[in-house]
């Protein structure tokens, strides 16, 4: 596992102008690439649709990888580990304190991510961000101002957010990521992905998705690259994921966080990857393709 500090050479964003405008401008996905998947799934040696949503699974790799064999030769799990000032109301299970210890457990190995990213095969970077600065407590004041988003912690955390995706992810041909964590702005900054690719990305929890919910209000196609990978047991996540539209592919009853539910999900699109690619169609099988 990487473990990576806060610290960036000089801001992505140094206004949030500049950031509303990277969210707008976003590029396509590849729907020859798509349609190229989905004609090869009709011609394996399955009924149409058997395979269900590894079937779109497939698809949706395809087009944002832009390859009609979409690969997984690389899984980066990206947890953001921040503190909200909230948690002095008694809303969270440990206090603020804890983040800090986890984070070293991360990096000790202990931690259930740690072992579910290593049983599908995927690089886990922990990224903690100004864990002795939390935000305020937003049931008495705004978490954060504008200007205070402009100014400090908040925007370097985007820029973190982005910087670390781009970085991390190598070609964007054959890779994934899935988002997990508790800091809502690193997460909105990595979900951009890169600005010359939006890279397929697995949304882990209910923090996670409503970091990227801003996207989906500023761009109605901005998480077409992004699969929820399941829906946690707090019911605000389900409630969320319908209004967004985003269907999760597991429904485990998970509430850990760490991005397990997303590490989990990773089985999911491996599996998907390999009848896709390793089934026979039905001509080479020497299989008559018409249905009675």
């Amino acid at each position: 596992m990487r473990k990576a500090g806060t610290a960036i050479e000089s801001p992505l964003f140094s206004s949030l102008d500049e950031l509303r405008a990277a969210c707008l401008d976003l590029p396509p996905g590849d729907l020859r690439a798509a349609a190229a998947a989905a004609e090869r799934q009709g011609q394996l040696t399955k009924p149409p649709g058997s395979l269900g949503r590894l079937e779109d699974v497939v698809v949706w790799l395809a087009q944002w990888q832009g390859r009609s064999m979409p690969r997984l030769d690389r899984v980066d799990i990206l947890v953001f580990a921040g503190n909200h000032g909230v948690t002095v109301q008694g809303v969270s299970a440990y206090p603020a304190e804890v983040t800090a210890q986890m984070v070293a457990n991360f990096s000790a190995g202990g931690a259930a991510i740690n072992q579910l990213a290593r049983t599908v095969g995927a690089n886990l970077h922990v990224i903690p961000l100004a864990l002795e600065q939390p935000t305020a407590d937003f049931t008495q004041a705004l978490a954060m101002t504008e200007d205070a988003f402009g100014l400090a912690r908040k925007r370097a955390a985007i820029d973190l957010g982005l910087a670390r995706h781009a970085a991390l992810l190598g070609d964007p041909l054959s890779s994934a990521a899935a988002f997990g964590g508790r800091e809502l702005a690193a997460i909105l900054g990595a979900a951009l992905a890169a600005r010359q690719r939006r890279i397929p990305v697995l949304l882990d929890g209910f923090v996670c998705v409503a970091a990227v919910a801003p996207l989906a209000k500023l761009r109605v196609d901005a998480l077409d690259h992004a699969l929820a990978a399941h829906v946690s047991a707090e019911a605000a996540h389900r409630m969320l994921l319908g209004e967004l539209r985003l269907a999760p592919l597991l429904d485990l009853g998970m509430r850990l966080g760490e991005g397990s539910g997303a590490a989990v999900a990773v089985s999911v699109l491996r599996a998907a990857l390999a009848c896709h690619a390793g089934m026979a169609t039905f001509s080479e099988a020497g299989v008559a393709n018409r249905p009675r």
